[in-house]
């Protein structure tokens, strides 16, 4: 994953999540259930790295909603 840009941090109540599944649908529906809470990025670029274990993606959101 790429460092995380300082404005996505840039006051109280945002955050930065980095998801790690077994399987893309599983990212795909925990973002989902995010979303229902808090205002976030939206679609993910889920990754795999070879011989590592499952997905990853990473989300960014506003938790003060």
């Amino acid at each position: 994953m790429e460092p995380i840009d300082p404005i996505h941090l840039s006051e109280p109540g945002l955050v930065v999540l980095d998801i790690t599944a077994a399987d893309e649908a599983t990212v795909h529906a925990a973002a989902e259930q995010l979303d229902r809470h808090w205002a976030t990025s939206g679609a993910l670029r889920v990754r795999r790295v070879p011989g590592d274990p499952g997905v990853t993606a990473r989300l960014y959101a506003d938790v003060r909603r």
